[in-house]
């Protein structure tokens, strides 16, 4: 069944598909019909919304269907209602509805593939076009991929001689340090005004914060909900406090003294390999010291993934009422393990070790290990399987269609265009991309002067992220739902977060340096006191340039001033009228 009226009309366009499953009561089905059509309003949008913004809007009707003096779904005695309880979710929670979403617009999506990645340029990105198919969520990612990317280049620049000519020693690479120090502040502060005006050309940079609906898996006791005067789930906050601060927090405590301990068998494993080539060196005992810190490198990728679940789980189990409360307690959990097991490493052989030869050893094996999974493995499986299955299956229904008829081209009808798509992988959001694109921010920003050549990789890298995850978009998921967005949201926080920890760390390193330790022979704690004292100088001058560059253009800023004064004039007009 499709949304969006009546599919017997000539112009009919179809925007949204709801399957349901195959033993669903025809009782079902009218009253579900019945149900969409009283919240239909009349009106033709189409000259001035995108096709992606009617899809968002025929969503947020279904998703605020509820239940009003039913007692269950008719048909479906077992399936009980509530007032208040959204209709979609129960038929989902219950299997009746398989899966909803929206329809690709074929002529419109060819024209996106060619623009975006059949060609290989060294071009901008159509985000406008992007934007317009996809919404401004999946824009501002792709967005930001690529704005990262550009900026990454005078750090791949710089870095690539360090690398290539084996300036190891801490005099020839404290500039670079300074200079990383610099960058990470600069980048982020251009991309809030880079933000801004893409919010700006899109609409959204004065986007207030509508009312959000409770989140489809929001429950709890049936009650009275005084600001929408009706009855609706509620549940209490003090026990949520309870279940975030007694479970939640005690668990992710647990998971990080897990990855201290994985951590330290790592180190064990280091010394044990060290000792053997240290007894007697052989070209087989060399390679020896470099399985540790790959082992301890897929250790660490599997155990974020195991984390993830768990995570996923803790929060859903939290019940939050809102969706934005959900996400930020989600990317918190994901973030702080993320950073801990990835990192915590690399600070231990750094600050307590001293030992450069193996951080750089580690930081190789991580990033190495980070990149081929992110490249080799999950493009593999999420996008070039897929596609070449769902090419299949093209192929077969195309065949089996000119059987029955002859086709002048190979275009399928809506019918069999819904099966297919039906049959496509969901896609799941951009929190995967943003993270893995926080964990590349932190090893080029954190470690680089150890390991020059991490810039260079991660603008590789993201070079062939653009292309895989536009063919992943455009050729192997479901279209998503249009996500309207005037930022990148919370990622913001947690780029800006690891700045500072960046400051913190490239300055820890510069007071390490044999050529600052001279000029403090005889008293290492005058040494910490000065590195503490210039690296608070330096947190001090990053806050004071953030201050100094806006976050929004100054053009805009006027553009938004004249906007809102044309507003109050047109309103004293209409009220002296």
């Amino acid at each position: 069944m499709e949304g969006s009226g009546d599919n017997s009309s000539p112009g009919f366009t179809p925007l949204v598909v709801l399957e349901l499953a195959s033993d669903t009561k025809e009782e079902a089905i009218q009253w579900l019909l019945n149900r969409i059509e009283d919240s239909q309003q009349n009106g033709d949008g189409d000259s001035f919304f995108s096709m992606a913004e009617c899809q968002y809007i025929v969503k947020h009707e279904l998703d605020t269907l509820r239940a009003k003096d039913e007692t269950h779904v008719p048909g479906h005695s077992q399936v009980k209602l509530y007032p208040g309880k959204s209709i979609i979710r129960r038929l989902q929670s219950k299997g009746i509805l398989i899966q909803m979403f929206p329809l690709h617009e074929k002529e419109e999506l060819k024209r996106l593939c060619f623009s975006w990645y059949k060609k290989v340029k060294f071009t901008f990105q159509p985000l406008d076009d992007i934007r317009h198919y996809f919404g401004e969520g999946q824009a501002f990612y792709f967005g930001f991929l690529e704005y990262f990317t550009f900026a990454l280049l005078p750090m791949a620049l710089i870095g690539l001689p360090y690398y290539l000519f084996d300036w190891e020693d801490y005099d020839k690479y404290v500039v670079f340090a300074v200079f990383n120090l610099v960058w990470c502040t600069v980048i982020l502060e251009l991309w809030k005004r880079c933000s801004a005006s893409l919010a700006y050309r899109w609409g959204t940079l004065s986007r207030k914060r509508a009312f959000e609906e409770p989140r489809p898996g929001f429950h709890g006791i049936l009650g009275f909900n005084p600001v929408t005067g009706r009855e609706e789930p509620l549940y209490p906050t003090a026990k949520r406090h309870l279940r975030i601060y007694l479970v939640s927090l005690p668990f992710v405590l647990l998971c990080l003294y897990m990855s201290l301990y994985v951590m330290m068998i790592y180190f064990r494993m280091e010394g044990w390999a060290l000792s053997i080539h240290s007894e007697e060196p052989t070209f087989w005992t060399e390679i020896l010291l470099y399985i540790p810190s790959v082992i301890y490198a897929v250790v660490i990728e599997i155990m974020n993934l195991l984390y993830r679940y768990a995570a996923e789980f803790l929060t859903e189990w939290e019940n939050h009422r809102l969706e934005s409360s959900y996400q930020n307690h989600l990317v918190l959990k994901v973030l702080v393990f993320n950073f801990f097991n990835c990192f915590a490493s690399l600070f231990y052989i750094a600050f307590i070790m001293h030992d450069m030869a193996l951080l750089r050893q580690v930081c190789v094996c991580s990033l190495a290990t980070l990149l081929l999974t992110s490249q080799i493995l999950n493009q593999f499986m999420e996008a070039f399987l897929p596609y070449w299955l769902q090419r299949r299956r093209n192929k077969k229904m195309i065949h089996k269609l000119k059987r029955r008829r002859t086709l002048e081209d190979k275009e399928l009808p809506l019918e069999e265009q819904v099966r297919l798509e039906a049959s496509m992988s969901t896609y799941l959001g951009t929190f995967d991309d943003y993270l893995e694109q926080f964990l590349l921010f932190g090893y080029v920003s954190l470690f680089s002067c150890v390991y020059p050549l991490a810039a260079v990789l991660v603008v590789l890298n993201n070079i062939t992220e653009v292309y895989s995850d536009a063919f992943k978009m455009c050729r192997v998921f479901k279209r998503p739902f249009s996500d309207p967005a005037a930022n990148i949201g919370v990622w913001q926080l947690a780029f800006e977060a690891m700045s500072v920890i960046a400051v913190v760390t490239n300055f820890a390193l510069i007071g390490m340096s044999p050529q600052v330790r001279a000029y403090f022979p005889e008293s290492e704690t005058h040494l910490i006191l000065w590195t503490v004292a210039i690296e608070h100088g330096l947190l001090a001058f990053k806050f004071i340039l953030c201050f100094l560059i806006p976050d929004v253009p100054k053009y805009i800023q006027i553009k938004l001033a004249r906007l809102e004064f044309e507003s109050l004039e047109a309103l004293k007009k209409k009220v002296n009228w």
